[in-house]
């Protein structure tokens, strides 16, 4: 595949869940955005918005009410065959956001690791995959003794190293990480982002990295997606979205940034949003064109207004 093809491409997808027969909820509506080979597209918004619902749909843990998903020039958004959900599995992997309940508190991390690999049989013999084990282990900073250790045994930061390295194993082309660093130290936060963008240098993955920790998605990602109510309500290159904001969610969220000069934070003005009263319809608006890639989704009059 051409650099230059994306490698994952989302139209319009749409994720609802019915809970009663008058009521259903709409996590995702309409969402729609590319992500290009060994690049970091990063999806950030307030809980709720629907971030790690797109990062599940994508990955079919869940069936996308409607939509396209196409991943490395295969559509995977209808019924997949075996080799299809083989191809997907295998090429796609997913870093959640809770160390340990992701973790199997029963298996050993060199089980917990290899585990891809055993249902996938990707290796000859069982020295060549005790070897991918300990090569693994080490690219993500644990000790060869740590493979016969339990989950329980590590700290959160080693954890989730344990969590990067079970994705890695199979060499995916993309890796979703869903909130992988909110329940981290910071400190420890800014280890794992540092690993992992090590290991994109290294392997050319490509990262949908989901968060709504705006500095550090500023930091790891390339280009970032902003979500509000289920809805993408601008996308654009990371300098785009953090330099000239067009939307007044997308302002609201900039502004509430806190600034580490002390001069500066003294006269932060903070722009408040809301919804309901903001007069905006997100089911109204279509994606308007600011330069060559960044976009938003306006109404012809509010875009004017907006970029006015």
């Amino acid at each position: 595949m051409q650099q230059n093809e994306p490698l994952l491409k989302v139209e319009n997808l749409k994720q609802y869940f019915k809970i009663t027969n008058q009521y259903t909820v709409k996590a995702v509506d309409g969402v729609s955005f590319e992500l290009f080979p060994g690049e970091t597209y990063g999806l950030v918004g307030e809980s709720g918005s629907g971030k790690s619902t797109i990062g599940r749909s994508i990955i079919r843990l869940y069936e996308p009410t409607a939509g396209n998903i196409m991943f490395a020039g295969n559509n995977i958004s209808g019924k997949l065959t075996k080799n299809e959900h083989s191809f997907l599995r295998t090429n796609m992997q997913m870093i959640f956001q809770d160390p340990m309940a992701s973790l199997n508190p029963r298996k050993k991390v060199g089980e917990i690791i290899g585990e891809g690999l055993d249902i996938h049989h990707l290796y000859r013999s069982r020295a060549e995959r005790e070897e991918k084990i300990q090569k693994m282990l080490a690219k993500v900073g644990l000790a060869p003794e740590h493979i016969d250790r339990y989950p329980h045994q590590f700290s959160g930061g080693q954890r989730q190293r344990v969590g990067i390295a079970r994705a890695l194993i199979m060499n995916p082309r993309l890796i979703i990480a869903d909130e992988c660093i909110s329940a981290l130290d910071v400190s420890i936060q800014a280890q794992v982002v540092n690993l992992m963008k090590d290991i994109q240098k290294e392997t050319n993955t490509a990262y949908l990295f989901i968060a709504h920790d705006l500095s550090m998605v500023k930091y790891i990602s390339s280009r970032i997606g902003v979500l509000h109510l289920g809805h993408l309500l601008e996308t654009g290159t990371t300098e785009e979205i953090f330099s000239k904001p067009v939307h007044p969610y997308t302002k609201s969220l900039m502004s509430a940034i806190p600034r580490p000069n002390p001069v500066v934070e003294k006269n932060r003005t903070i722009l408040t949003y809301d919804y309901a009263s903001s007069g905006i319809d997100y089911n109204k608006g279509t994606g308007h064109l600011v330069n060559g890639t960044h976009f938003v989704l306006a109404t012809d009059d509010e875009f004017a207004e907006w970029t006015r």
